[in-house]
């Protein structure tokens, strides 16, 4: 997540280390941690529209909530997550949290492999992914990450709820043909 368990982890880690950190949503943003040169890709035109959520797939939800925190483009980020991740913030607010935690845990979305969703009977979409992402705090290898993305539909549209690593039984469920 990057909106995910493992962002929410980043959070909860920068506010206990910083408590005293708090930006009003008319501040800025803290600057970022690295140089712009470190960013791996560059945002996109202004006028590139972001994608209809409600006309995606699972698959094409988390591939585009995954580039769009990869360009940090976080406000476009937000129509890809559940009401739930989104804790009743603003798009704003989200965004500007987002980007913190994206900053303060120098966190480099690389790479990532999506692969097609597993639609469950309980009505809950399962995305396999491969990130290769690396952060100050909990990956500073680099090293490639197995998660597990839950889709639930909401407005008719199908929004992340949930990412986990998948480890063990689940990895073997979900990625049969990687290599241990």
């Amino acid at each position: 997540m990057i909106a995910s368990n493992r962002l929410l982890f980043l959070a909860a880690l920068l506010l206990a280390a910083f408590p005293r950190l708090s930006w009003a949503a008319d501040s800025p943003a803290p600057a970022a941690a690295a140089d712009a040169a470190a960013t791996p890709a560059a945002a996109a035109p202004a006028s590139a529209a972001p994608a209809d959520a409600a006309g995606l797939t699972p698959d094409k939800v988390v591939a585009s909530y995954l580039r769009a925190m990869q360009e940090q483009r976080f406000s476009e980020a937000y129509q890809y997550v559940s009401t739930t991740l989104r804790a009743g913030k603003s798009v704003e607010e989200w965004a500007k949290e987002q980007q913190y935690v994206m900053q303060m845990g120098e966190v480099k979305i690389i790479e990532f492999k999506v692969y097609p969703a597993i639609i469950g009977a309980d009505g809950i979409a399962r995305v396999p992914n491969v990130l290769k992402s690396q952060d100050k705090f909990l990956n500073q290898l680099g090293l490639d990450e197995h998660e597990l993305y839950e889709l639930i539909k909401e407005s008719g549209a199908w929004r992340i709820d949930q990412q986990t690593l998948a480890e063990g039984p689940d990895r073997a469920e979900y990625f049969p043909d990687e290599k241990k």
